[in-house]
Parts: C-alpha cells; structure tokens; sequence
C-alpha cells in the first residue's frame, strides 16, 4: 500500500482550519484580557468566567467525545467476547453530566474555585494537596495518550503514513494552539471539531451499512454468524464488572479538572447547568455511529476483503477496527472523511487534557506553593512550559502499548477510585479533614494495586468473589472491586475525619499534635456560622419578610 496523497491532503487542510481557529481565538482572548478586571490567569484557564452557553455546550461535549469514545465503542462492540452491552461510555456520561449540573457544579462555583483541587489547598494545605494532585496529573497525562493512539493508529491504517508521524503531528498542532489562547483557544477550536465529528461520521455510515461484503447488522445482532452476535450478552456472573464499568464511567468523570473548567468558565450557575444537560444529550447521539461501525465490522466477511484472513480480532487489531473498517468496507474518499472525524475527536480531547493539568500545576502548585508572588507574565510562562510537558509526556507514552482502552480505562480508574471519594468529602461533608484523607487516599491505592489490573498485566493480590480466568485467559476481578474500593476509600475519609476531630476536640491529644488544625478549623466554621445568623437578625424588617416570602413555598 502506497502513502494515499489525497488523505495527506485532506488532513493538512484540516489542521490548518483548526490551527486558523486557534490562533484567531488566542487574538481574541487578548481582547477579553484588556476589558476583563481579573487576572491573566484566570483569562488563560477560564475564559475570563465567560463562556457563552453554546460555545459551552461544544466544548464539554467535545472534550468528552474524544478519540478514545469513537474508537473505543466501536472496538467494545466488535469484539466478540464483548459486543454492544459493553460500549458502555455514552450513557454513563449522561448520569456524569446530570449529577455534576445538579450537585457538583454549584458549590465549586458559589466559592469562585479556579481548579477542583482549590477546596483541599484551602482546607487540608498545600502539602496534602500536592499528593492529591498527583493521581489527577497521571489521570490527564494517560488521556493525551489514550487520544494520540487512537489518531496513530487510524493514520496508519488508512494514509498510510507511519505511526510515529502521524502522532508527532498531531500533538505538535494541538500544544500549539493551546499555548496560543489557552480556554479560548481550546473551546472555538472544539466548535470546529464537534461539528465535523458528527458530519464524517454520519456520511460514514451509510456507506459502511450498504457494503457488499457484510450481512445486514438486524441478523447478525443475536444470531452468530461470522463471529459471536455484535450485541453480545451479560452474564450473570458477569453482572458485577459491568455493573462495576457503568459506574467507573460515571462517576470517575466527575474527578476530572477539565469538567471543571468548563463549569467555572460558564457565566451563571444556571447556564453550567444548561451546558451539563446539553452536552448529554449530545454525547448519545454522538455515539450510535461508532456502535453501527463496530456492528458492521462483526457482520463481515473478511475473506471476501481485500484485508483477508485472519480476521482483524485474531491479528489483535480489534483496537484499530474503525479505521480498518472505514479503509476495506468504504470507498476511498469516505474513509479520507472518517479520518476527519477521528482527527477532530483526538484534537477536541487532547487540548483539553493539556490545558487540564497545566491548570493544575500552575495554580495549585507554582502560583499557591512555589511562588507566591509570581506575576501574570511569569503565570502565562508556566502554563506554557506545563502545556508542553504534558504534551510531550502523553506522546512518549503512545509507544508504550497501543490500545485505546488500556489508557482509557486506568486513566478514568485513577480519578473513580482515589480522586471521587476526596472531592465528595471535602464538597458536602464539613467533617472530613486531613487525616481521613490521607487515611482514604492510602487505602484506595493500596487496595487498587493490590487488586491487579490485566489490562496492564498486573496479577491480582486481593482476589475479591468472583475472581477468574476471563474469555481471553486473563485474571479477571467481576465483582465490583472498583466501586468496592471507592466506597471504601469514603467511609475511610469520614471515620478518620469524625474519630480524629473527636481526639482532639476532647482534649485526648495536644492540640500542638494537631498537625491539620481541627479544632481551630471548627472553631472557626462555628463563628463564621455565629456571624452569618447574627447578621440575619439585625437585618431590615422589610428585608426579612422578604426572605420570608421567598423561601415559604
């Protein structure tokens, strides 16, 4: 096969389109940073808190509808020992989307937060919050890898061009324009994206449905054909780690800094709100193409194709099947279009991970930690250095192992297990302190590593019921360990948190033993509670019958 100029063509045009975006944004945003009172920080990272609702909507959805979603849908429901039952990620993100409107979005925005890691900076200090940051760190570095691989292999397999250039490429463009304008940059950019994600895709499908050499996907759903049916089943015993991935997927999305990001940047609590709704909508529709790719590719033939025997799950390319689909099951110039869509997915994910963690490290470590006294200029410097660091740490991690779920799912893992439970307790539980996060933060890794992960080939220690060889001769964990661990972790944090302030608010412990001051931190809670109530009572007779006409209903 001969490197397919047409597609270079196409795709040089495409990064160009979105490089022109970027830059115009990155204009723009300097414009905003003129009018705008707050920092140029705060421009960089959120936009300036002002987002427009649609721009909003995009750009949550965008970053969410990555390369690892296409990909890793159609992969789940082509292989025969998953199927369809198994693609789980579009509807758990609508419970992720609709829990964080609701409960997670307002008390990071009634506080004015810049990261979701400002709440543990502000209450258990810089120290436990630097260990804290860590998993959410590694969690953004795996999904800019997750999102190269996913482009790499696509590439590869239909330009032709060799894998390595085809990722160098690729984050190459999207550092750039992340570093050029920052938040701005990064949601006018996804506009582009997600508006080309769902028009490849859905030009893709028919093509790929009316392709002479598949069976219609309707008998192949539960009859076994070519390969076991595409919707595939639940077993009983099975029941547990599905149950297990549905809430992985749901909940670990909510321990993601670049939820976040969007929330803050929006204008109004009520327009995050709108956005969060939005975007789940969004992400259902955006997933039914990848599940009709991967129905069609185990409705195939594949001896009767140009690619041949043995099929592309016995040659382990099941991670590569949208790709390999799009280029021997449709005309030339509609596999050119698919790779639009893959392209757009990774860029819309990658710029978002990137401006992630360097959110991460450049406020809650160097501007509140390190340096104190560093100026806006010296702020824009870091968030570019981080930018690239993060960039370049992702990319070397694509040559590590090439398959879209591996990174995928301990990345999201990272943020369920460890990062879910501290941000639950330090939002809505006021008695949780930095003693049971410490004590929560050890028992959920310690419990996560010593119940092993086959994706990565680390055999468990802890085998909870259940525990067996899978369809492919791994060790398997099907009770819900994950959920199990998370749990855990949370009630760790707030009987450790309850037992500790009781220790010290008794007298069993020298307060000078108090190390994340306890007793001065509730001691202070209850004036601030004292003075709020106080100031309630001496309001205006005419305001309070207001408040009480407000709140009767």
């Amino acid at each position: 096969m001969s490197l397919n100029v047409p597609g270079l063509v196409v795709m040089a045009v495409f990064y160009l389109l979105i490089l022109g975006t970027g830059i115009w944004a990155s204009l723009r945003s300097r414009k905003e940073e003129k009018k705008c009172t707050g920092d140029g920080m705060e421009i960089t990272l959120l936009a300036g808190r002002n987002i427009n609702l649609l721009v909003g909507m995009f750009t949550l959805t965008a970053t969410w509808v990555g390369g690892g979603f296409i990909l890793g849908i159609a992969e789940a429901t082509y292989n025969p020992t998953l199927g369809a039952v198994w693609a789980l990620m579009p509807v758990p993100y609508v419970l992720t989307f609709f829990l964080g409107g609701f409960f997670f979005a307002k008390p990071m925005r009634e506080n004015k937060y810049v990261t979701m890691m400002d709440p543990f900076q502000k209450k258990y200090g810089n120290v436990l919050a630097s260990a804290l940051i860590f998993p959410a760190l590694v969690a953004d570095v795996l999904w800019v890898a997750r999102t190269l691989v996913s482009l790499g292999g696509t590439m590869s397999v239909i330009l032709d061009l060799p894998y390595v250039y085809s990722i160098v490429i690729s984050a190459v463009v999207a550092i750039i324009y992340t570093l050029l304008g920052g938040l701005y940059s990064v949601a006018y950019t996804d506009v582009i994206q997600l508006i080309l994600i769902f028009i490849s895709l859905w030009i893709c499908v028919p093509f790929m449905m009316t392709n002479p050499h598949s069976l219609d996907i309707s008998l192949t759903a539960y009859n076994e054909t070519y390969q076991a049916p595409w919707v595939g089943t639940v077993e009983l015993n099975e029941a547990g780690k599905w149950f297990d991935d549905f809430m992985l997927l749901a909940l670990g999305g909510l321990a993601y800094q670049a939820f976040y990001q969007r929330i803050l940047s929006a204008s109004s609590y009520s327009q995050a709100q709108v956005t969060c709704f939005a975007s789940a909508a969004f992400c259902l529709v955006l997933g039914i193409p990848s599940v009709l790719i991967g129905a069609v590719a185990a409705s195939t033939d594949w001896n009767s194709t140009a690619y041949g025997l043995p099929t592309p799950y016995e040659r382990d390319q099941a991670g590569s099947i949208l790709p390999i689909a799009l280029q021997y099951l449709t005309p030339t110039y509609v596999s050119i279009i698919g790779i639009g869509a893959v392209a757009a997915a990774v860029m819309s994910s990658m710029d978002s991970a990137l401006l992630s963690s360097a959110s991460l490290f450049s406020s809650n470590i160097y501007k509140n930690i390190i340096r104190k006294q560093a100026s806006d200029n010296e702020m824009q410097w870091v968030i570019r250095v981080s930018v690239v660091v993060v960039g370049l740490a992702g990319t070397g991690l694509t040559f590590l192992d090439s398959s879209v779920l591996v990174f995928w799912l301990v990345g999201v893992d990272m943020s369920y297990t460890i990062m879910f439970p501290q941000l639950v307790c330090i939002l809505f539980f006021k008695v949780s302190n930095g003693y049971g996060a410490i004590v929560g933060y050890i028992m959920g890794l310690l419990l996560r590593v010593l119940s092993g992960e086959p994706l990565i080939g680390l055999p468990p220690a802890v085998q909870f019921p259940g525990c067996r060889l899978d369809k492919e001769g791994k060790m398997t964990q099907y009770f819900p360990f994950r959920t199990t661990i998370m749990v855990t972790s949370l009630l760790s944090i707030l009987l450790i948190s309850w037992l500790m302030s009781i220790v010290f608010n008794k007298g069993l412990l020298p307060e000078k033993w108090d190390v994340f001051k306890v007793k001065r931190t509730q001691n202070s809670t209850a004036k601030r509670l004292d003075s709020k109530r106080t100031s309630c009572d001496n309001k205006d007779p005419s305001v309070a019958s207001q408040l009480l006409s407000t709140t009767s209903f």
